[in-house]
């Protein structure tokens, strides 16, 4: 009887512990990551970085994206749009967790990421990004929460491109450098692109259920082929502008020789500003393979993943090889 029993529990423990992880949705938290990666590298390379300041600004990025990712799994089960979604199922639509302790959860990762935050900015000393840590939240929260949730309107893309984007990365640099050099934001909007590209395959998986719940998303409203095409160019596109940023990086700022970088030759820069796309291109082609095939609903879960390690990757790939050009 009661190894029946302890059976059973361990079945039940184990079913809710990968309910959890898949609520989580580890493949993307490799992605909050990127950008900070990134930013840290440009605070590098001005002879600011901070160690303390950049593993802050991670943890409140990963805080915010599980807490993103929790709301999400809360707001859509108890308005019933994952009854018969095509990927994995959700804590809340399954029944497996009550929604109250799924909706604690996802309050208790936005606090836990406002107080690190706050931390974050007591050290900068710059107070007016409390406000922009407040809006960052309350668009997580009201993605899919709240009486008019603007991802259901097809504007999660746009929020995410500014949040998980350009906030995470430029703010990572800007807490510790007190100011944001102009060649990074063509790499920031290279993480923003791989960020929204996340969104839209998740989008591409549910493309046939969400409309009937009256979820609109920027899928729904461009079509399976555009969407498709969509995807494809967020993960191309992010290589090209890369690759200018590594470019003005030798050639401006904290890494031109008039500031005492940028030491190596321009045709080695140009060598390096092409390598690290190539690098990246196999990975490109990996997450874009299913999606261009025409795969569908959870055949699509391949291209999440590489698509979220290739936002890792572009993070890690760029920052190193703007660590070679400022040299």
């Amino acid at each position: 009887m009661s190894g029946d029993n302890g059976g059973r529990a361990q079945d039940g423990g184990s079913r809710r512990a990968t309910g959890w992880a898949e609520v989580v949705r580890l493949r993307t938290l490799p992605a909050a990551v990127a950008p900070v990666i990134l930013g840290a590298e440009a605070a590098a390379a001005t002879g600011d970085l901070v160690v303390v300041r950049t593993l802050l600004a991670a943890g409140v990025a990963l805080a915010l994206q599980i807490g993103c990712n929790l709301a999400n799994d809360y707001s859509d089960g108890v308005r019933g749009t994952d009854d018969d979604r095509t990927g994995p199922p959700r804590l809340t639509a399954s029944g497996q967790v009550a929604p109250g302790a799924v909706k604690l959860a996802a309050f208790g990762c936005f606090g836990l990421g406002g107080l690190l935050g706050l931390v974050l900015v007591v050290l900068s000393g710059q107070w007016w990004l409390l406000a922009v840590g407040a809006a960052a939240i309350a668009a997580a929260w009201f993605y899919t929460g709240g009486a008019r949730p603007y991802g259901y309107a097809g504007l999660g893309e746009v929020f995410v491109f500014i949040f998980f984007g350009l906030v995470a990365t430029v703010g990572t640099t800007y807490v510790q450098a007190d100011t944001v050099p102009g060649w990074l934001w063509p790499s920031a909007c290279g993480i923003g692109l791989l960020a929204c590209s996340l969104l839209m395959v998740n989008n591409l998986r549910d493309i046939d259920t969400d409309p009937a719940h009256g979820k609109m998303t920027l899928a729904v409203r461009l079509g399976e082929a555009g969407a498709r095409r969509a995807f494809s160019t967020m993960l191309h596109l992010p290589l090209l502008l890369g690759a200018v940023s590594l470019v003005w990086a030798r050639e401006t700022g904290s890494a031109s020789p008039a500031d005492g970088g940028g030491h190596i030759s321009p045709l080695l820069t140009l060598v390096i500003a092409l390598a690290a796309p190539l690098l990246l291109l196999p990975l490109v082609r990996r997450a874009t393979a299913p999606v261009r095939a025409g795969a569908r609903g959870r055949d699509l879960i391949g291209s999440l993943r590489d698509a979220g390690l290739l936002e890792l990757a572009y993070g890690i790939v760029f920052a190193a090889a703007t660590v070679l050009i400022t040299l």
